[in-house]
């Protein structure tokens, strides 16, 4: 594939495999040459408005081949795409249009009401609304004359700029900066370099497209790679995704942890499937959703860890080298540091510390955040560093090993305790499908881990004290006594985020 243009748009066409399908979603196939057709209107559509270089396009889009045709359509003709997270408010939306200071919009109908009126460019994918605010875009694109071939045969800016919005789990969305070669730096490293995509496979993310997850693995490895991702536009619920991998036989299939449980624990599993590699990021992969995973289908979870900041996933198990419980080791072009809380470099093996990271793919700031970026990016060692938030340690295998975020940490007995090792050992028990732990003080005001759980489908009736000793005696077999749960209360769902993070803190404080 290196002989290809690096361009996404066109580095199919040049080689004949323009027919080829690019896109699948709920209105069938499109090629690599659809895509591109359309991306190459979008843009001069966008040109036509006369709309600045530089201006910011909102694209309140569901999952749909819409959706990379404006992101790369606008990116080609200049423009900053911003993808809105479709699971926000319209509070959300309109602190992201005034902060990002957008010139337009771009929406799907179910998205409509959320969105401020007052852009004073705005498109919508299906029927414009009577009052004549929105403009029908397929009507607009099909009056866009074809693009030329040397509109096809330009290479892409790669100083091109895009951004996503990313709160986390608290606090007002910010923007991250990025550049289209950013999205190459992921294509090559990650999606050729550990995933091996070709041209062969067929992928399935859940992760939304506007998420940075999702934006790699359904339009930017697949395009790099030529191979065909299924798109949806409706929740990934687990009957949905299951129907999916039954129906479309994806080859590859990107997920969160939040989901592997679910299907699994709703039993909503292929009965046929073509997978040889699933994905997981987001969140740490407990080891027993790996082992029930590859126990019930044959196929591998490579769990690995990314940011919106790094774009995509920095780190990752190997197709031939999985450690369960692990985020593998950097993927290629990325340096990773576990330093101290004296900012100094942790040699020894089964030390924690605060990860750092660096590479080809780190965004060049937040829009307009100033304190955050001297908080989260530093120069060391003549390179820029992202401060990833996480507790590591690396293993005596060499393999880098989650520990949790920094502020989750519990300190029991003056000694460290990661939540995430206390959930993995209640999650290996039969009763329990969901596990979150926080610090929780008792009645002498000193922190002690507190357990709360989501029972299994199949766990026997039994009164919550018996519960509550039952795991409590089952994680003392399997971790140090100072690390067992002192409470544990069991909970209908535990909160979350959009992309199926634990939010421990709205436990911490309910």
């Amino acid at each position: 594939m290196q002989d290809r243009p690096t361009d996404l748009l066109t580095r199919n066409l040049h080689t004949g495999r323009g027919a080829a399908t690019a896109f699948i979603d709920r209105t069938g196939a499109r090629s690599f040459a659809d895509v591109a057709d359309a991306a190459c209107r979008f843009g001069a559509l966008l040109e036509a408005a006369g709309l600045q270089p530089g201006a910011r396009i909102l694209l309140a889009l569901l999952d749909s081949v819409t959706w990379p045709v404006c992101f790369l359509g606008a990116m080609r003709a200049g423009f900053v795409p911003v993808p809105l997270n479709t699971l926000l408010t319209a509070e959300d939306y309109a602190f992201i249009a005034a902060d990002s200071q957008a010139d337009a919009v771009v929406a799907d109908p179910p998205l409509l009401p959320l969105l401020p009126a007052d852009l004073p460019h705005c498109w919508l994918t299906d029927s414009s609304p009577a009052d004549g605010t929105w403009t029908d875009l397929p009507a607009a694109l099909a009056q866009m004359p074809s693009p030329a071939d040397a509109a096809l045969q330009a290479e892409q800016d790669m100083e091109a700029g895009f951004w996503l919005y990313t709160s986390g789990t608290t606090g007002k969305p910010k923007g991250v900066i990025h550049r289209y070669a950013d999205l190459l730096a992921t294509a090559e490293n990650y999606g050729s370099g550990v995933l091996q995509l070709n041209e062969q496979d067929v992928v399935f993310s859940a992760a939304k497209l506007f998420f940075a997850y999702g934006l790699g693995n359904a339009m930017t490895f697949p395009m790099y790679a030529g191979a065909t991702s299924i798109l949806l536009d409706g929740p990934p619920a687990p009957d949905s995704v299951r129907t999916i991998l039954e129906v479309h036989q994806p080859t590859v299939f990107f997920g969160v942890p939040t989901l592997y449980a679910m299907l699994l624990n709703t039993g909503n599993l292929p009965a046929e499937h073509r997978l040889r590699v699933c994905v997981s990021a987001g969140e740490a992969l407990p080891e027993a959703i790996f082992e029930r995973w590859r126990g019930n289908t044959g196929s591998t979870i490579l769990d690995g860890i990314g940011s919106t900041e790094m774009l995509h996933i920095y780190m990752s198990n190997r197709l031939d080298a999985v450690t369960p419980g692990a985020s593998g080791t950097p993927v290629a072009g990325i340096d990773v540091q576990i330093l101290d809380d004296n900012l100094q470099p942790v040699q020894e093996a089964e030390v924690m510390g605060d990860l750092y990271v660096c590479g080809a793919s780190l965004s060049s700031g937040y829009w307009q955040r100033p304190e955050l970026n001297q908080a989260a990016f530093s120069m060391r060692q003549g390179k820029r560093w992202l401060r990833s938030g996480d507790k590591y340690l690396r293993n005596a295998d060499g393999a880098y090993v989650y520990c949790g975020r920094s502020d989750d940490l519990l300190k029991v007995g003056g000694i460290y305790v990661s939540p995430m090792e206390v959930e993995n050992a209640l999650l290996q028990h039969p009763w329990v499908a969901e596990a979150a732990v926080v610090g929780c003080e008792d009645d002498d005001q000193l922190t002690k881990p507190k357990a709360f759980v989501v029972k299994a489908e199949q766990t026997p009736a039994t009164d919550p004290a018996a519960t509550e000793q039952t795991l409590i005696d089952h994680v003392s077999s399997l971790l140090a006594a100072y690390k067992r749960p002192r409470w544990v209360e069991v909970v209908d769902e535990l909160p979350k985020t959009a992309t199926g993070k634990i939010q421990r803190f709205k436990l911490r404080n309910p």
